[in-house]
């Protein structure tokens, strides 16, 4: 049986493929695409995940617009990362063909969680805390929180701050003492998911249209990863949280104390993920160490060619 899947996100070039992952993988059945403001406005978010699923001709996802700022702190953008219109690279004219829901995020969300199903979140958890906190008889029935966000080590947007989770610590700390099982896919292991010229080479031969449409995607975030950060080939996070669902083989996790830093003064966002058992805090979380790229990127490339 396929795992019942709602992917929440802001795309976003890694968002863009997690979208793909989750709709072609025969071991997930995306429920619902639900935006956040994170790596650009909700409204430039929420027209890109209508774009993706556009792309891969899926039309019987909804898309419904959330949160447009966190709980309680000024909205940052990653235009710096993803560009003026959160996917830049190739060119776009015209609106895509799936439509916005009538629905906001919220009561997708509780429509959709009438139903047991697991959360992937790959931007901010703002919609997935006013979730627990307006509907806790939906949030009752989400079996797992996956998210991309935080690290066990160094961030990216703060020298301790992950970007998902420096945009909006307070509501990543209401999910995570919620009680709802929660998995971290962080920096740590999403820095081996490298968009290497093998993996340029693949998507090449796949020869579709999406396939590349997805290299020129691939070879924007490579530009901007280079100038900013000096990587020679792109980490692509976001859908190391898919793929944990997919097969919880491919991102190996431990069990580990997990607490979000909301106060500090210069580490305000710091996953802190307690490895090595110093505070007792009991276990809370899982927490993921380690990536088999080589299954990685066959299950993506293999979405990527059947959508």
């Amino acid at each position: 049986m396929a795992t019942p899947l709602i992917l929440d996100c802001d795309p976003g070039h890694d968002d863009a493929l997690a979208i793909l992952l989750a709709v072609a993988d025969p071991a997930v059945s995306l429920r619902a695409v639900t935006t956040v403001a994170g790596n650009q406005t909700v409204d430039k978010c929420t027209l890109n995940a209508r774009r993706v699923l556009s792309l891969a001709g899926v039309t019987s996802v909804p898309v419904a617009r959330g949160a447009d700022r966190p709980l309680v702190r000024p909205l940052r953008i990653a235009d710096d990362v993803h560009g003026g219109t959160g996917l830049d690279g190739p060119t776009f004219t015209g609106s895509p063909s799936v439509p916005e829901s009538e629905l906001p995020a919220q009561e997708l969300l509780a429509d959709v969680l009438r139903t047991p199903a697991t959360v992937v979140a790959t931007g901010a958890l703002t919609n997935i805390a006013r979730l627990i906190t307006e509907s806790p008889e939906a949030a009752a029935n989400i079996t797992e929180i996956v998210w991309m966000g935080g690290s066990t080590d160094r961030g990216n947007i703060a020298p301790l701050a992950e970007a998902n989770a420096y945009v909006d610590p307070e509501a990543a700390d209401l999910v995570v003492r919620s009680g709802i099982p929660f998995t971290m896919c962080g920096l740590n292991v999403t820095h081996r998911a490298l968009v290497t010229p093998d993996v340029l080479e693949r998507l090449a031969r796949i020869g579709t249209p999406l396939a590349g449409i997805c290299a020129e995607w691939m070879t924007f975030f490579a530009s901007t990863y280079t100038r900013l950060f000096g990587f020679e080939f792109p980490p692509l996070h976001d859908p190391v949280a898919v793929a944990r669902v997919i097969d919880p083989a491919i991102v190996a996790c431990v069990d580990a104390n997990l607490v979000i830093e909301t106060a500090g003064q210069w580490t305000a966002g710091a996953t802190v993920v307690d490895l090595d058992g110093y505070t007792g805090r009991s276990p809370n979380a899982r927490i993921a160490v380690a990536l088999d790229r080589e299954a990685f990127w066959n299950r993506l490339l293999t979405a990527i060619s059947v959508c």
